[in-house]
């Protein structure tokens, strides 16, 4: 095999990264672009020892369940992996991966993931402009006129875009409004590559529930010029932005944000508010820094899920470890006695406090710090104490933690803490596998498991899982 043959592959299943799987002469080739069921002819573009990459050239026999995808560039694009695979499928895919992780990475047996598996929670309209943050890259292009868009897939060449079928029609309209604002200006993108221009990002985030937008321009520099004429341009275009921003950015890296936010029109943070399954309905100051589920329908969805798991009656002591601005604290708070949570970021601490005003909770107590110090100094200093704290010995533990998922450090602390229940939300299933077994090998039982589809089109998935505490023999 040799880059740039063409062959014809049958795709016969396809991996975590959307990519077709098929067999040519016992090699092993992923195939971008391609869905279990095509027959294709497929350029080869990279050859390995034992396996290779292609590229769909023509698909012979589409599978049954490719559909057209309704995005003109998401091929280049590397926001979208699967908006050509039917819906149905796409939640099929993202169940078996969340199943195959369990057994492969977990070490749980087959027939036993199948009894915990919960049905998939998808969404009710596959092809919703469910984002509610979009955050577009600005730059220039080979001509070296402007251009706003995503990056490509594995690149840093951006993919010019007008209109993202994910994303709000709003949110892309703004940010080409910003680029007549640089254009008129003459104000320049952000080039990676010598460090030079101004404006890098175009971030734009939406309260579904309430219509405020804010934009936050993400700079190179201390400041932009002609701030009032952009606000006043932004502001006749779009009556719902409620803020603008300016976040100062000037590191060499593709971190999008920075650490400094300076408003620049309006409040510096826009509100937003979710209802649970209970009927409790919360409301959420969000800054440009925070974090907030991007699907604010399926985030509704999730936390309802995980509330159910927590089995909450109003009398129990629940820890939320990774709480950011206290989302599911809060969730969890209008049903329990007494919620902590504990989140790294002093932003996201400084907004869950508020947030809890807010919503006058006052059963709450934030700790700003990683889980895995917090939580094992909280347990040894009560412990040392003889403090008789509910806290030392929750109720429940919930954890959502970024993809690399639990340190082991913090999960050693929860198993000597004892909780009655765990639940755990997980954007990521392989890291989520390999806590899961060391919780059950600890003492705890996987009780239930619920993929949650809060990304259509994407290979990302988020799980909620619930574990129960192994009676002692």
């Amino acid at each position: 095999m040799n880059k740039n043959d063409v062959v014809r592959i049958t795709i016969e299943d396809m991996s975590h990264e959307g990519a077709g799987i098929g067999h040519v002469d016992g090699m092993t080739v992923f195939v971008k672009d391609a869905v279990k069921g095509d027959e294709a002819d497929v350029i080869i573009t990279k050859v390995k020892k034992n396996y290779c990459f292609g590229t769909v050239k023509e698909v012979v026999v589409p599978s049954k369940d490719r559909v057209i995808p309704k995005c003109p560039v998401y091929r280049q694009c590397g926001g979208c992996q699967i908006m050509q695979l039917s819906y149905e499928a796409q939640l099929a895919l993202k169940t078996d991966i969340v199943k195959n992780n369990l057994i492969r990475l977990g070490g749980f047996e087959a027939d036993y993931v199948e009894s915990v598996m919960e049905p998939i929670i998808g969404m009710d309209e596959d092809d919703a402009r469910y984002r509610n943050k979009a955050q577009i890259p600005v730059g220039k292009d080979r001509d070296d006129k402007l251009v706003a868009g995503f990056y490509g897939a594995r690149s840093h060449r951006i993919v010019p875009v007008r209109d993202c079928k994910i994303c709000s029609e709003a949110s892309f309209s703004i940010a080409y409004q910003v680029l007549e604002y640089m254009e008129e200006y003459h104000i320049p993108a952000y080039d990676e590559t010598t460090g030079k221009g101004l404006i890098r990002h175009v971030l734009v985030r939406e309260g579904k529930a309430t219509g405020e937008t804010m934009v936050c321009l993400v700079v190179n520099g201390a400041d932009i010029e002609k701030k009032e004429t952009l606000v006043k341009r932004l502001r006749e275009y779009d009556s719902n932005i409620t803020s603008i921003v300016i976040n100062i950015n000037t590191r060499r890296d593709n971190v999008i944000l920075g650490y400094e936010t300076k408003t620049i029109y309006g409040k510096d943070s826009i509100r937003d508010s979710i209802t649970l399954s209970t009927g409790d309905t919360i409301a959420f100051d969000i800054s440009a820094n925070s974090f907030y589920q991007v699907n604010h329908d399926q985030m509704e969805k999730l936390y309802s899920k995980a509330l159910e798991y927590a089995g909450l009656t109003g009398q129990e002591s629940v820890w939320d470890l990774y709480c950011g601005i206290g989302t599911i604290t809060l969730s969890m708070a209008t049903n329990a006695k007494q919620v902590y949570g504990v989140e790294v970021v002093p932003q996201a601490i400084e907004n869950a406090r508020a947030n809890a005003a807010l919503n006058h909770i006052d059963n709450v107590e934030f700790f700003c710090g990683e889980a895995e110090v917090v939580l094992p100094e909280f347990y040894d200093k009560a412990y040392s104490q003889s403090n008789a704290t509910d806290m030392i010995t929750p109720d429940v533990i919930v954890v959502d933690p970024p993809r690399k998922g639990c340190d082991n450090r913090c999960l050693d602390t929860m198993l000597q803490m004892k909780p009655g229940r765990i639940v755990y939300v997980s954007c990521d299933s392989a890291t989520l596998a390999r806590d899961l077994k060391y919780l059950c090998q600890g003492g705890y039982t996987v009780e239930k498991v619920t993929p949650v589809d809060q990304f259509a089109n994407t290979m990302h998935i988020e799980t909620v899982v619930l574990l129960s505490r192994k009676a002692p023999v």
